[in-house]
């Protein structure tokens, strides 16, 4: 049977030679070498432009000392609230949109494992039995008249194929190299998520806190419009005052309930989306009033060197650019040969108890090469695509960088400018206060009417209004900037090709926070 034989010495030391041939090959890798290009065109300052230690007349906020420092892990306790921190921890179990975060992760370390399977060469085996019977018809005329009727066989196979093609131009290894490039991606896209959904958290958190401040400051001026009513009243009806004054008095304390009810409406809203972020149902989750009294606390700013190590974001695209740089190695070997390794070998029988027997072994091995001559520019066109890819993630990356620095002074801006505003605004609000006490007494004398003091329990309740928005609007900002400098991660968290390479488990108490 041709191709069914039994090996020989010099056929087999051929093969070991060929094969040792192969793998010595298979050192030779073909693309380009990935080196991460330049962040900027320009070195960063030794500062941020807008850190306070640039405006001198601002005292109302610094950052942390010394300039170099950083946050680390837990950033949100540097708030001391330990509410805060009891949702955090609870947000980064149960946080659904960062479990599918995580999960995306580990799809994404499985394409290694799929891309590193190539290396290797595939066996596979099909079993068979197959019985037949010959047509009686075939024989000729002086055939004899015991082939009359037909012949039946049974053949059983039991046959094992083995198929490799050695990676002698680097192709598999640069598609393991971009898997392991976007795993890294995946991590960092993973923190990145984190970090977003931590600080929509926080934020929402010091909204919602804000909005009990602002409930609590209507709920003053409903007591006092109602004191003021009282007052009117009893003026009217003893014949002091006319009976404007009380509808007027009437009217500012509807005025004041109503806007009470409404900010009600708010508050259920930031409820309802904490209890989301948290994993809970928002018909099940409630957080008790308690007004805004927190100020922001010293961020320790680092220098702009360091938010190229800081930001998450930013590492993902820098991976990106890794993983594309690989995807041109991968197009590359395309222009060069491929050697593939085929053998098959087995057992064959047309009676099942002569199976196992010596005899009934077959074997046949051999190498093919393949080479496309002609493929009308389809190569180098895939390598010019590729290429391409790679100089738009080098674009993306350093617009990722600019985009970095910009949201760092966006946050420090209206941290430091905000600060300034609350102080002045709260001189304002004291003018007010006093501008009401002055007019209550004037009113109660009978020097003014009550329009008066009307028009200063307004001026009272805008000034009260505006602080209490512009003290929230200083504690969300400052959580922006602490986003905005990428928390509490850096560079060295991310994991190494050889970390996401690891054989999956999900046993490892690392992964157990997201399962």
């Amino acid at each position: 049977m041709t191709g069914k034989h039994m090996i020989n010495a010099p056929c087999f030391r051929r093969l070991i030679l060929f094969s040792t041939t192969s793998l010595l090959l298979a050192g030779c890798q073909v693309g380009p070498k990935y080196h991460a290009p330049t962040a900027t065109t320009q070195a960063p300052p030794a500062i941020y432009k807008e850190a306070p230690a640039n405006f001198p007349e601002s005292d109302t906020w610094h950052p942390a000392q010394p300039q170099d420092a950083m946050l680390r892990g837990k950033w949100w306790e540097i708030y001391n609230d330990s509410e805060l921190d009891a949702l955090e921890e609870q947000l980064t179990i149960d946080n659904q949109t960062i479990k599918q975060s995580f999960e995306n992760f580990m799809a994404a370390r499985s394409l290694i494992a799929q891309a590193r399977s190539q290396l290797y060469p595939t066996i596979g085996t099909a079993p068979g039995y197959t019985r037949s019977q010959g047509s009686a018809n075939l024989g000729t005329a002086s055939t004899s008249a015991t082939a009359s009727s037909s012949h039946q066989t049974g053949i059983t196979t039991l046959p094992v194929s083995a198929s490799w093609e050695p990676d002698l131009w680097g192709r598999v290894r640069s598609l393991i190299h971009e898997q392991q490039y976007n795993a890294q991606l995946s991590a960092a896209d993973l923190e990145n998520q984190k970090l977003t959904e931590q600080a929509t958290l926080a934020v929402t958190f010091f909204e919602i806190r804000g909005q009990d401040a602002l409930i609590e400051v209507f709920q003053h001026t409903v007591e006092a419009d109602k004191k003021a009513l009282e007052i009117a009243r009893s003026r009217y009806e003893t014949g002091v005052d006319d009976q404007i004054s009380v509808v007027e008095a009437e009217n500012t304390l509807q005025n004041a309930q109503a806007g009470l009810t409404n900010l009600g409406i708010a508050r259920a809203q930031y409820e309802h989306a904490i209890a989301t972020l948290v994993g809970k149902s928002a018909s099940d989750f409630s957080m008790p009033s308690k007004a805004l009294k927190a100020t922001p606390p010293a961020i320790p700013l680092g220098i702009p060197s360091q938010l190229l190590q800081r930001r998450p974001d930013i590492a993902a695209q820098e991976r990106a650019m890794a993983a594309a740089n690989a995807q041109i190695g991968v197009a590359v070997a395309a222009f060069y040969p491929n050697l593939s390794i085929s053998a098959s070998g087995g057992l064959e029988s047309s009676t099942f108890k002569h199976l196992l027997d010596w005899p009934s072994r077959f074997w046949s091995v051999g190498p093919g090469i393949s080479e496309t001559i002609f493929d009308a520019g389809l190569r180098r066109a895939t390598v010019n695509q590729y290429e391409a890819i790679y100089n738009a993630d080098v674009a993306a990356y350093r617009q990722t960088v600019l985009t970095a620095f910009q949201q760092v002074e966006d946050a420090l801006s209206s941290v430091r400018i905000v600060s300034n505003q609350v102080k002045q605004q709260e001189e304002a609000e004291k003018s007010a206060q006093r501008f009401v006490e002055l007019e209550t007494g004037r009113y109660q004398t009978g020097i003014d009417p009550y329009v008066n003091l009307v028009t200063a329990q307004t001026t009272l309740l805008a000034d009260q209004q505006t602080l209490t928005s512009l003290r929230t609007e200083q504690m969300t900002a400052s959580v922006q900037l602490i986003e905005a400098l990428g928390g509490g991660w850096d560079a060295s968290q991310l994991p190494s090709s050889g970390d996401v390479s690891k054989k999956i488990s999900r046993n490892d108490p690392a992964l157990q926070p997201q399962n």
